[in-house]
């Protein structure tokens, strides 16, 4: 028996799309990342990007657990000295609410070439309204089942 090894032209790719308020961010982003890779299909295969479309909607409405909206921070620097900057969720939520699931779901993907085609299938918007209508997007629920 021969061990399957996925080619490109193999891969057909799926869309969904998935309610940012149903789940706290860490959840998302875990159950997006894994969408984005592939891993939950049959014929995954680590070099191959195997992995479907994934639309996030109302990233206005993220959901963090305990005080992260204003504990949570986000740095970057300028290569300068004294160049580091810093803001909180709650800054970076009211400038681009689709900031802080790109992010997670950046930080969630394996750092190899795979990942800037990966984050390109990412589709992240603020609302409940998309322009993905054409492609028949699969809902995928993201909630809690204990």
């Amino acid at each position: 028996m021969k061990t399957y090894s996925a080619k490109p032209t193999d891969v057909d790719r799926q869309w969904y799309v998935v309610d940012a308020g149903e789940a706290p961010l860490g959840r998302l982003a875990t159950k997006v990342a894994t969408l984005l890779t592939g891993k939950g299909k049959p014929q995954f295969t680590k070099h191959i990007d195997c992995g479907d479309y994934v639309i996030v909607i109302n990233a206005a409405n993220t959901v963090v657990t305990g005080d992260k909206h204003n504990k949570k921070m986000y740095y970057r620097h300028s290569s300068y000295p004294g160049g580091l900057k810093e803001a909180t969720l709650a800054e970076k939520m009211t400038k681009d609410p689709t900031f802080a699931i790109t992010k997670a779901v950046r930080g969630m993907l394996p750092v190899n070439k795979l990942r800037d085609p990966r984050l390109q299938r990412l589709k992240v918007y603020a609302g409940a309204e998309h322009q993905h209508e054409p492609q028949k997007p699969t809902p995928i629920s993201v909630k809690d089942t204990k």
